[in-house]
């Protein structure tokens, strides 16, 4: 079944499993758990950042304050140590909560926040595929499994239906067009006088006049 994190499969196989068991867990309405298991996959990643760097640090909060002081204060360090203080606090919640709250909306936000924190430690730590920084979270696919059609596959299908809705003959606008054609030929037109006719009639009229004047 595909997941949103696929990408992270040849980055950290541990972490691709997982973070795909939280999608899991959120599909099955686990939110608690899901959040549980996010708040897992965060601190193992803080773990795998700091790698040497860790001396003493045994829990997730002395984990992360040592990020946050060896940080150079860029904004991609900023947002990656909120997303993982963020995941860390709700999963903690969810762990010591006395009753199931059902609470799919925080259970979403804490994917999202994963699936950021993954993007971010595949590029900037993995050296993985910079490509990773265009993904967006696909809720579709988290609910479903399926990944959606590309926006590549989507051009082409909407090219084929235009293709197919041209190639029919247009019958009825042809026998509309024909239909006027007949009407406007059998429409009688007027016949005009020729000016020179009329020029000939006003000569006429003025020398039958004189020449009446003249005889009387």
């Amino acid at each position: 079944m595909a997941t949103n994190f696929d990408f992270l499969r040849k980055t950290d196989k541990n972490l691709y499993e997982i973070i795909s068991e939280a999608e899991k867990l959120y599909r099955d309405e686990y939110f608690e758990q899901c959040m549980g298991q996010t708040r897992r996959f965060a601190e193992n990643v803080c773990k795998n950042v700091l790698g040497r760097k860790r001396t003493t640090e045994d829990t997730f909060d002395q984990m992360l304050a040592t990020l946050k002081d060896n940080s150079q204060g860029s904004e991609q360090e900023k947002e990656f140590i909120e997303d993982l203080y963020f995941l860390k606090k709700f999963g903690n919640q969810s762990v010591h909560s006395s009753s199931v709250k059902k609470d799919g909306i925080n259970a979403l936000e804490c994917l999202q926040r994963a699936f950021e924190v993954a993007i971010n430690y595949s590029v900037y730590n993995k050296n993985g595929d910079k490509n990773n920084l265009n993904l967006h979270y696909d809720i579709q696919l988290l609910a479903t499994g399926k990944k959606d059609k590309t926006l590549a596959q989507k051009y082409e299908q909407a090219k084929q239906k235009s293709i197919k809705k041209d190639s029919k003959p247009k019958t009825s606008k042809i026998k509309k067009a024909t239909k006027q054609i007949s009407v406007i030929k059998s429409c009688p037109q007027k016949q005009k006088t020729p000016y020179y006719w009329i020029i000939v009639g006003i000569f006429a009229i003025t020398t039958l006049t004189l020449t009446v004047f003249l005889l009387i």
